[in-house]
């Protein structure tokens, strides 16, 4: 019998009680707990509460320090760069949203870099911040080894995750949220967690064999994406996130799942102020005519509608805030155990 939807709101009110508890400042905990609960309204579980344990253990292990106390290193009209110090990744990439934006509105276009991170969960959701400010929004940043170099067999570089973001007039915005491998590594670990298997092609083992486990993917190497060319674009986002802001690169960067680790990754955040360009009711109308000549092509076999970038997310966080989020039993189990370990059994919602 599946498990009884969970209201977000509830939800979010648990996810910021075991960060407040573990020092995080009342408004981080929160600003973290939904970006988790978003990702899950988003249809993203892979980047929802899936991870609400893993960022926990990193508070407790002392290597994500759980007040943030972000140093400008370069501030310089345009440009930013912000040493992070090991503070809370998701506060991080909020404020160089922020002040990417501020900067795009004041110049034309604002750049900031974000060094000595932490993992922040979904791009979209400080991509989406410009969206809404009228500004086109581009991030990147860099993860713990994943994938091996085209034509290597050793994991160092990322799935180094990238997003770029624009209003798109009457509709929701247009939003594009990829990892450079050909699936996102928390999509392994939600399989694992579902006690499914993996498509072929998805990883192979640490001794170079195709695989369908999701624990072998784990361990062994993910595949990137369109072969030679998701190599690439994660090594371009590795640099422009790593080598450019001063942060960790390749293999000196760890993930999010390595709990006593700390991560050392970066990010860089670029924002362009669409009113320096062309008038926003312009843009608007352009996107709402590109939108629909996307949406106006024959169907290819097997479909019943084409989406823009965006749409599916849209529509996945209309239903799921009205009907509630259903979860896989493991991530119901580790809700539980989190709640218990915590003492806030009575604060989680029903599951």
């Amino acid at each position: 019998m599946p498990a009884a939807p969970v209201d977000a709101q509830k939800l979010i009110d648990f996810c910021a009680a075991v960060y407040a508890g573990q020092g995080v400042p009342e408004a981080d905990a929160r600003l973290i707990a939904d970006t988790l609960v978003q990702a899950d309204l988003w249809g993203h579980q892979s980047h929802g509460v899936l991870r609400l344990g893993w960022y926990l253990d990193r508070l407790r292990n002392k290597v994500m320090n759980p007040v943030t106390q972000p140093e400008f290193v370069i501030d310089g009209g345009a440009m930013a760069v912000i040493d992070g110090h090991d503070g809370v990744g998701h506060v991080l990439a909020k404020l160089a949203a922020e002040e990417a934006i501020k900067r795009a509105k004041a110049h034309g276009i604002g750049a900031v870099g974000v060094r000595m991170s932490n993992h922040f969960g979904t791009c979209m959701y400080y991509t989406l911040m410009g969206a809404r400010a009228g500004c086109v929004m581009m991030l990147t940043s860099n993860g713990g080894p994943a994938m091996a170099p085209w034509g290597g067999r050793k994991k160092i570089v990322g799935t180094n995750p990238w997003s770029i973001a624009a209003p798109a007039g009457k509709h929701a915005p247009f939003v594009v949220d990829m990892a450079n491998t050909g699936v996102a590594r928390g999509k392994i670990y939600l399989a694992r967690n579902k006690k499914q298997k993996i498509p072929l092609g998805w990883a192979i083992t640490a001794d170079g064999a195709p695989t369908t486990d999701p624990q072998a993917a784990i361990d062994g190497i993910i595949l990137p994406m369109a072969e030679h060319k998701g190599y690439a674009i994660a090594a371009m986002v590795d640099m422009m996130s790593g080598v450019l802001t001063g942060s960790g690169f390749l293999s000196a960067v760890h993930s999010p799942y390595k709990t006593a680790e700390k991560s050392n990754c970066g990010h860089f955040m670029l924002a362009i102020n669409i009113e320096a360009m062309q008038s926003l009711t312009e843009f608007n109308a352009r996107m709402e005519q590109f939108v629909a000549e996307l949406k106006s092509v024959p169907l290819a076999q097997g479909f019943d509608e084409v989406f823009y970038p965006g749409e599916m997310e849209a529509r996945n966080n209309t239903r799921n805030r009205s009907q509630g989020i259903q979860f896989p039993d493991d991530t119901i189990a580790d809700l539980k155990r989190i709640a218990s370990e915590t003492g806030l059994e009575k604060l989680l919602p029903a599951l």
